[in-house]
């Protein structure tokens, strides 16, 4: 162990700043008479996203040794306050993803999640974009630039010259074996598109205006509603992805509140999981029931505060605006 191993990563002067950034976004939130709320860590279910890894731990619970999940977002616990009539909410939250560290990722890291019941997703996106604007300390209609919406598949079709939802799947693999310099042989769409679009389109947005991608394939809805794209009416996600600088940093859904549309995509995950040899994860029951009892339609999001934090202060890593990143936790 190095000498310095016990010290943050993060100087006196930058927390500092990090707690100046964190006030302003409660007082954004406030402004607005968005409640704020804090939700468990620890739950019965997980994440069963094929594309994350959730971690877990043995506990002593009233029912005896229970396997709990440690949150990789607090979506499934503020959704059930929303159907429990919280009316719009926001969490800063500590949330856990295995294997997920490096100069843009932490193991552990804080999500600030919320939810607007009644708010059509483009009226989310303008708030996402204001918060931003806000925790940047700039003026709406200064720099960072405009908000500008750009289309899934025209973006494949500008930097990559190909339609993703018409592509051969054959033509894809290579394609994406070609720029990524992995094997794809077997590889899905969404597997290719997510590498694609990481290596050869993420790089440019947000350059000169915060950049809002809309119409991802429905296959990436996760839980998100779906609608016809204006194109030629196949089936998208109701969701969008906002950059600055080549970095996503926020979510957002237009969310689904069909309990049995859920329970089947949890079903369809973790059939996923099993074909790609991960393990299967907990499916979040109470979630189910809150969804089958009535949730508020209206949007969601989660935003990266660590990233966003890192763009404000200027620094390379989000290890920087942490007291005690992964590595010397």
């Amino acid at each position: 162990m190095s000498v310095i191993d016990w010290q943050p990563t993060a100087t006196m002067a930058t927390l500092r700043e990090r707690a100046r950034l964190l006030a302003e976004v409660r007082g954004f939130f406030a402004a607005r008479g968005v409640l704020e709320v804090e939700t468990p860590v620890l739950g019965h279910g997980g994440s069963t996203d094929l594309h994350l890894a959730s971690l877990s731990a043995a506990a002593t619970t009233p029912a005896g040794r229970e396997r709990l999940w440690l949150q990789t977002s607090p979506e499934f616990p503020m959704k059930r306050l929303l159907a429990a009539g919280s009316g719009p909410i926001f969490q800063l939250a500590r949330c856990f993803r295995d294997g997920e560290v490096g100069r843009r990722h932490n193991l552990e890291f804080t999500m600030l999640e919320w939810y607007r019941p009644g708010m059509s997703l483009e009226g989310l996106i303008e708030e996402t974009a204001e918060l931003v604007r806000c925790v940047l300390g700039r003026e709406s209609g200064d720099t960072p630039g405009p908000l500008r919406h750009r289309r899934y598949r025209e973006l494949f079709r500008e930097y990559l010259a190909i339609d993703p939802f018409r592509v051969a799947l054959p033509e894809l693999r290579g394609l994406a074996e070609e720029r990524g310099g992995l094997a794809m042989n077997d590889a899905s769409r969404d597997d290719c598109l997510d590498l694609l679009i990481s290596l050869e389109i993420e790089p440019h947005l947000g350059r000169g205006a915060i950049d809002v991608v809309v119409d991802y394939p429905a296959s990436q809805a996760a839980l998100a509603r779906r609608h016809r794209d204006p194109e030629d009416g196949e089936w998208v996600a109701s969701r969008f992805e906002l950059y600055l600088e080549g970095l996503e940093l926020a979510n957002g859904y237009d969310e689904l509140t069909d309990g049995e549309e859920q329970a089947a995509r949890f079903a369809e995950d973790n059939a996923a999981r099993r074909a790609a040899g991960l393990p299967e994860v907990t499916v979040d029951r109470r979630l189910l029931a809150a969804l089958e009892h009535g949730m508020p339609e209206g949007s969601g999001v989660a935003l990266g505060i660590d990233r966003l934090i890192q763009l404000a202060l200027g620094k390379e890593s989000v290890a920087e605006v942490m007291a005690f990143a992964t590595p010397r936790c």
